[in-house]
């Protein structure tokens, strides 16, 4: 049972999901050393053991526990660790706004019928056809006047304490219009899994789902601390709080190991109070760029603000006065009026 909610908490699966998962996937099969042909547990049973069982002990107690056992019964010897982050798709597609808009009006419909018994016909269901407009951002500008024009019809319609669950999926629907990201598509893409975002692999290749960012043994490889966040998440923004839970378990930590997204001042300092030595390989770009306003991505090579744009690469040709041509690389920022036009990153 432990096994399974390890899985759950480490791919941020539903009961019913992770008993799902692990019936196909062979490599969940093995890590809970299950056979193919043995039944699983059913998913209620998940939730009664975190309850009668578990009470109020936490994954990050469970995993700190197993460590400190490893650390007592000396499986773990040494005091290396290396952290990193991983990448994990979110089990749905993104979404452009204006269907996100239009997914959100039928719930509300939905809820509305349900606990009304019908849908007054003040109320304009025709939903607009954003498919048939050309322009996107005219398509996301229709849609959201659409949606608020709704919702100030339903809640002339209807009281708060009778139509609850109405209510609710308007107090969501205001949320989302209300955040100056979401039409920028930086926020929310699917009302399915409503806290995945889009990450970078790479310049030209994008995730939507979430990140695990982890601590691990460098000898004995086992993982001492867990967190996932978002796609949108930073490499080595939780990393002092990795640090804290590895240390929870008795290791002493002595030399870590990361990549070159983690060669920032405030990790370094963490790594310095600790007593431990730094194997980091040295990112120039951190000398370049204000870290308190832009992050680094360090998987696409590319600069981050808080409100979601980014930097792409540009070059132009340079004549030098022997006559000799080279080509000169800056960074703009793709964006909008919350930003600094450019970021001055010449290399």
């Amino acid at each position: 049972m432990l096994r399974l909610l390890i899985l759950q908490y480490l791919y941020n699966l539903s009961d019913e999901r992770v008993i799902e998962e692990a019936s196909l996937n062979l490599a969940y099969l093995w890590f809970l050393g299950i056979n193919p042909e043995e039944e699983l547990p059913h998913p209620s049973l998940l939730a009664k053991f975190r309850v009668h069982r578990l009470q109020e002990v936490t994954m990050d107690e469970i995993i700190t526990e197993v460590v400190k056992q490893c650390v007592e019964k000396n499986i773990i010897k040494s005091g290396g660790i290396s952290i990193d982050c991983t990448h994990t798709h979110a089990n749905t597609v993104k979404k452009v706004p204006e269907r996100v808009l239009k997914h959100i009006t039928k719930k509300i419909f939905k809820n509305l019928e349900k606990e009304a018994g019908e849908i007054p016909e003040e109320i304009n269901t025709n939903i607009p056809n954003y498919k048939e407009i050309a322009d996107h951002k005219e398509a996301k500008a229709t849609m959201k006047a659409y949606v608020e024009e709704v919702i100030a019809q339903v809640e002339e319609k209807i009281e708060r304490e009778k139509h609850t669950k109405t209510y609710k999926v308007i107090e969501k629907a205001r949320e989302i219009l209300e955040d100056p990201k979401f039409i920028e598509q930086k926020s929310i893409r699917s009302l399915v899994d409503q806290n995945a975002r889009v990450g970078y692999k790479s310049k030209t290749e994008s995730f939507f789902g979430y990140k695990t960012e982890y601590a691990m043994t460098t000898k004995e490889r086992i993982i001492t601390a867990v967190r996932v966040y978002n796609g949108a998440y930073v490499d080595g923004t939780g990393f002092e709080e990795l640090i804290d839970l590895t240390k929870d378990s008795g290791i002493e930590i002595k030399e870590v190991y990361e990549d070159k997204a983690y060669f920032r001042k405030p990790i370094l300092d963490v790594i310095k109070e600790n007593g431990a030595e730094a194997y980091i390989p040295i990112s120039e770009m951190v000398y370049k760029i204000d870290e308190s306003k832009y992050a680094y991505n360090k998987d696409s090579d590319q600069w981050f603000c808080d409100y979601g744009n980014y930097t792409v690469e540009k070059q132009r040709k340079i004549r030098k006065s022997d006559g000799r041509e080279s080509w000169k690389y800056k960074f703009d920022v793709e964006g909008c009026q919350k930003c600094p036009k450019k970021i001055n990153a010449s290399k």
